[in-house]
């Protein structure tokens, strides 16, 4: 059996210290059950969260997209993403966001699981959804350009590792947790 984690730190001060169209900086002072204190500053997301999907337009392809990605200043190639709006779940969120960024819409949505990325500064969770049995549909987004979209096999994960315009470590993450899925399922096997 595992140790147990000390109890969580007790919040001495929360303080907003920049907020932005996209971003809030929180400040937390924390004190540890030690008595150790220190301030930790941490990027707040929605409390919505926000979905990415794994869309297969048959068992063995995933559709990528080429997308601007300001943090690099250049384009890369990732699974389709966004914000769960108010009022949906991650399932029609997933949906929506497939036939705005893909022109797809999908009849079956699974979610996957929950990524986080860097949780000692950001509290962003990430619902990653496999999507299948694809019909054609296109909504209007919010994206400044139209978006490429790429078809891929799945089992050639490595090729896609090769690319320098594939780097997205949650994308990376989707990609191989749905291909041992879809493993599991053909051969019968549990999902863990």
């Amino acid at each position: 059996m595992p140790p147990m984690p000390p109890p969580k730190p007790n919040v001495l001060n929360r303080e907003e210290v920049a907020h932005s169209r996209l971003f809030t900086i929180e400040r937390l002072d924390l004190r540890f059950s030690n008595g150790a204190e220190r301030s930790f500053e941490r990027l707040k997301g929605t409390s919505r969260g926000a979905v990415m999907i794994v869309a297969m337009p048959d068992p063995d392809h995933v559709l990528l997209i080429h997308e601007y990605a300001a943090g690099f200043d250049d384009y890369a190639l990732t699974l389709p993403k966004g914000l769960v709006d108010p009022g949906e779940d991650i399932v029609t969120a997933a949906n929506r966001e497939l036939m705005e960024e893909c022109g797809m819409g999908a009849r079956n949505i699974e979610p996957l699981v929950e990524l986080s990325l860097a949780p000692n500064y950001m509290n962003h969770r990430m619902h990653v959804l496999l999507a299948s049995d694809l019909y054609e549909k296109r909504l209007p987004g919010d994206e400044p350009e139209p978006l490429v979209v790429e078809t891929h096999a799945l089992d050639d994960l490595p090729a896609l590792l090769a690319r320098e315009d594939f780097h997205e470590a949650r994308a990376i993450a989707a990609l191989f947790i749905a291909r041992e899925r879809i493993k599991a399922t053909q051969s019968g096997n549990a999902w863990w």
